[in-house]
C-alpha cells in the first residue's frame, strides 16, 4: 500500500531569525540591571564622570599602587559571566549555567577584552554538551554515586571547556569582534552610520531587532564605551524619537481608533519605552517605513555630527533610560537626536498621511492581530491599541482578544477541588449557550502555561496567576459555584466567537472582589490547542475534562464516593473541626495519611475553600500530594449549618485526587449545587442513598 507522505510546513528564514533572537535577548534581558549598574557607575566615578572617583573609577594610584575600580572587572567579568550563566541556564538549568560559565572564563582570560559574544557561545555551549554528556550515564550510576559522578563530571567538563575558550574561542572571537569594530568605525568615518536605519527600523516592526540589537549592537557598544566612555551605538535601536513622531502624526491626522488610541499608544512608547507599541500603526500603513527609516537615519546623523553617546544600553527605550544612561558630555546631542527623529519621522508621517486615503477605524485591529502574529505571541501593551473611542483612557484592566476564545483555565492551587467544580459549572454555562467547543478546564497554578485565553482564580490567588499566564484575560471571582463574572465570560465567548476579536471589560464590575475584579491583558492567539498541564496535586490530564471523567462506582472505575463516606449529620461545630471530620472520612477509606489533613488545614489558611450555595470542599495543597494514596471524596451534611470564614456552610465535602479519578463526582456535586431545587433536595435527604443518587452514584 503506497504511503503518503504530508509535507511539514516550512518555517520562514524570519521565524528563524526572531527565535535566534529571542534566544540571544534572553541571554541579555536579564541582566540588564547590571549592565544599567555598570553604566551608572561609569557615568559617576570614572575620571571624566560626574563626580570622579579613582577607587571606584579605576584611575590613578593609591599609596603607589593603580587602582582597578569597579569599572573594570565589572565589564571584564562580572557581566560576562552573568550572560554565560544565563545562556546556560536556558538550555541545562543551573548545571548549564555553572559549566557555561567555567567555559567563559577560558575567553575572558584568552581575549583580555570584555567578551559579550564570547559569553554568548560558551554559555549555551557549556550548557548543551553538559546535558549531553548527563544522558549518557542517566539512569546508570549507582545510588549514593549520583553527587560524585555529577560534581565531577560538571568540573572536568568545565575545565576542559575553559581550555577549549582559551585556546579555541577567544582568538576567533576577538577576530570578530575587531572586524564588526572596524566596520562601525568604517561607517562612522564615511558618515554611512544613518544608513543602518535602512535596516533597523523594518527589523524592529519585523521582531527581528534582538537578534541586531542585543547579538551586535550591544556588545560593540559596550567595547567601545570601554575605550571611549561612550557608544553611538546604544541608540541606534533604542532612540524613541522615530516612532513617536509616528503616533504624533497619528494624533494629528489619524481617523478613528487609530487617533483615539494614539495619545496612549505614544506615553506607553516614549516614556515606558515600550517599541512595539506603534509597530501596528506601520503594519496600518505600511508606507509610514520611510517615516521610521528618515526619523532613525536623522538622529544617527544628529549624534555622529555631535559626538554624543550612551555609557551603556538604554533598556527599554524610554527617554528616562536613554537619559539616564547619557555620557556627561553628550546631553545636548542625545536630546537633538531623539527631537530631530521625532520631527522627522513626524513631517514625513503627517505627508504620508495627508496624501494617501485610509481607513484607520477598520484597519488597527487587523494590524495588531498580524503584528502579534509576526511577534509568534500575545503583545503585553496591544490593549492600548484596540480600546474603541477613548482608547487607553478607559482605565486599567481591558484586555484584548486578538481571535475567539477557545481555552479557559480554573487555577487553584492544587488544581483538585474548587477550581474543578468551577471548571464543570462554567463549562455547563457555555455549552448551555450553543459553544461545547470552547474547552475549560482546571489546574494547578504551579502547572500554568500561557497558552490560555481565560484564567479563572479565586480573588486571593491571582496576582500569584498573572505572571505565569500573562497573556491571558484574568478573572478573579470570590465564589467559585455562583460568581456573577461566569455570565460575563459567557458573553465574552459569544461576542469573541461571533466578531473574532472583542474588548474584555476587566475592573470593577466583579461583585464581591475587592478592589474590582479584575480582567487584565490580552488573550493568547493561539490558544486552540492543549487544555490545562496536568496539575501536579490532584492532578487530571490536560484532554479529559471534568464530565468526561469515568463515572465512579463503574465497572472497571474506582469507588470514589463510598457509603461509609457519607454522614447526614455531621458533630463538628466549627470550620476547622469539620476539616478534620472530613478529613477522617478519607483517612478511614485509606485514601490519605494524617499529613494530607494537616495539608487541607494549611490549604484553608491560605485561601478558603468555601464555594457559595452552602458548600466548601477542603482539600491539601499542591505539595501534599505525597500524601494521597488513592482519589476518594468524603461529604458531611451539617443540618444546623458551621461558620466557615464568614459565611454559613451545610454541606463539606473533604477531597483527594490522583490524576482525573475524581472528577466526575465533583462535577455531579457541582451541578447538585448549581440548582436552587436540588440543594433543597439535599438539605431534606432523609439517606444516603438519596445523596448518592442525586450525585450520581446510583449502583452504590
Amino acid at each position: 500500500m503506497a504511503t503518503e507522505t504530508v509535507a511539514k510546513p516550512r518555517t520562514s528564514a524570519r521565524v528563524h531569525v526572531q527565535k535566534f533572537g529571542t534566544f540571544l535577548s534572553g541571554m541579555i534581558m536579564p541582566n540588564i540591571g547590571a549592565f544599567i549598574a555598570w553604566g551608572l557607575i561609569t557615568a559617576l566615578f570614572i575620571e571624566k564622570g560626574w563626580f570622579p572617583v579613582p577607587q571606584l573609577g579605576g584611575f590613578g594610584e593609591t599609596d603607589g599602587v593603580a587602582n582597578t575600580g569597579l569599572v573594570g572587572p565589572m565589564i571584564t567579568y562580572l557581566l560576562p559571566l552573568l550572560i554565560a550563566y544565563t545562556g546556560g541556564r536556558m538550555v541545562y538549568d543551573v548545571r548549564g549555567g555553572v559549566v557555561g560559565a567555567i567555559g567563559t572564563m577560558g575567553v575572558i582570560v584568552g581575549a583580555g577584552i570584555p567578551m559579550f559574544i564570547g559569553a554568548m557561545i560558551m554559555g549555551p555551549l557549556g550548557g548543551w554538551t553538559m546535558k549531553k554528556i548527563d544522558s549518557i550515564w542517566d539512569g546508570k550510576i549507582r545510588p549514593g554515586f549520583e553527587m560524585l559522578v555529577n560534581n565531577f563530571s560538571a568540573g572536568i567538563w568545565g575545565a576542559l571547556l575553559a581550555m577549549l575558550g582559551f585556546y579555541g574561542i577567544a582568538p576567533l572571537v576577538s577576530a570578530f569582534s575587531t572586524g564588526a569594530g572596524n566596520v562601525v568605525q568604517f561607517l562612522v568615518d564615511n558618515g554611512l552610520l544613518p544608513l543602518t536605519s535602512i535596516f533597523i527600523e523594518p527589523a524592529k516592526v519585523l521582531f527581528l531587532n534582538n537578534a541586531i540589537n542585543h547579538g551586535v549592537l550591544t556588545p560593540l557598544g559596550v567595547q567601545q564605551s570601554l575605550e571611549q566612555g561612550k557608544s553611538i551605538l546604544f541608540l541606534l535601536e533604542a532612540n524613541p524619537g522615530p516612532g513617536f513622531g509616528i503616533l504624533l502624526a497619528y494624533m494629528v491626522f489619524g481617523r478613528g481608533a487609530a487617533k483615539a488610541s494614539a495619545p496612549g499608544a505614544a506615553i506607553i512608547h516614549f516614556l515606558g519605552g515600550i517599541h512595539e507599541i506603534y509597530f501596528p500603526y506601520v503594519l496600518m500603513r505600511p508606507l509610514l517605513i520611510l517615516a521610521a527609516i528618515a526619523g532613525g537615519m536623522t538622529g544617527i546623523a544628529t549624534l555622529a555630527i555631535t559626538g554624543a553617546g550612551l555609557v551603556a544600553p538604554a533598556a527599554p527605550g524610554s527617554i528616562f533610560a536613554v537619559l539616564a544612561q547619557t555620557s556627561r558630555d553628550s546631553y545636548l546631542g542625545v536630546i537633538l537626536a531623539v527631537l530631530l527623529a521625532t520631527a522627522t519621522s513626524f513631517l514625513v508621517a503627517s505627508v504620508i498621511m495627508k496624501t494617501t486615503k485610509h481607513s484607520d477605524e477598520v484597519d488597527l485591529n487587523d494590524a495588531t492581530s498580524r503584528m502579534e502574529q509576526m511577534k509568534g505571541k500575545k503583545s503585553s501593551v496591544a490593549s492600548t491599541l484596540t480600546g474603541a473611542g477613548a482608547g487607553a483612557a478607559a482605565g486599567g484592566g481591558v484586555g484584548v482578544l486578538a481571535g475567539p476564545v477557545r481555552n479557559i483555565v480554573f487555577a487553584c492551587d492544587a488544581g483538585m477541588g474548587s477550581s474543578a467544580m468551577g471548571a464543570s459549572v462554567l463549562r455547563n454555562k457555555i455549552k448551555a449557550a450553543g459553544f461545547p467547543d470552547v474547552k475549560v478546564t482546571n489546574a494547578a497554578i504551579a502547572n500554568l502555561r500561557d497558552d490560555y485565553d481565560v484564567v479563572i482564580t479565586h480573588q486571593d490567588l491571582t496576582e500569584r496567576a498573572k505572571p505565569a499566564t500573562s497573556s491571558a484575560v484574568h478573572y478573579s471571582v470570590d465564589n467559585f459555584m455562583s460568581s456573577p463574572r461566569y455570565d460575563e465570560i459567557v458573553e465574552l465567548v459569544k461576542e469573541s466567537n461571533a466578531e473574532g476579536g472583542v474588548t474584555a471589560e476587566g475592573p470593577d464590575a466583579g461583585a464581591g472582589t475587592p478592589g474590582g475584579a479584575s480582567a487584565s491583558g490580552p488573550a493568547t492567539a493561539a490558544a486552540t490547542g492543549a487544555g490545562a498541564a496536568a496539575a501536579s496535586h490532584g492532578a487530571h490530564a490536560a484532554d479529559a475534562p471534568v464530565d468526561a471523567a469515568p463515572a465512579a462506582g463503574t465497572a472497571g472505575a474506582p469507588e470514589i464516593l463510598a457509603r461509609e463516606s457519607v454522614v447526614l449529620d455531621g458533630s463538628a461545630t466549627t470550620r476547622d473541626a469539620a476539616i478534620d471530620e472530613a478529613g477522617r472520612l478519607l483517612l478511614a477509606r485509606g485514601a490519605v495519611d494524617e499529613g494530607y489533613i494537616a495539608a487541607m488545614h494549611e490549604r484553608e489558611e491560605s485561601v478558603s475553600t468555601y464555594m457559595g450555595s452552602f458548600l466548601a470542599i477542603p482539600h491539601g495543597t499542591n505539595a501534599a500530594k505525597d500524601h494521597i494514596r488513592k482519589s476518594a471524596v468524603s461529604v458531611i451534611r451539617y443540618p444546623q449549618g458551621i461558620d466557615w470564614n464568614g459565611k454559613q456552610v451545610k454541606f463539606v465535602v473533604g477531597v483527594a485526587g490522583v490524576n482525573n479519578e475524581h472528577l466526575h463526582i465533583l462535577s455531579s456535586i457541582a451541578k447538585v449545587f448549581t440548582s436552587k431545587e436540588q440543594v433543597a433536595r439535599l438539605e431534606a435527604a432523609t439517606s444516603v442513598d438519596e445523596v448518592l443518587e442525586l450525585f450520581g452514584k446510583v449502583n452504590a
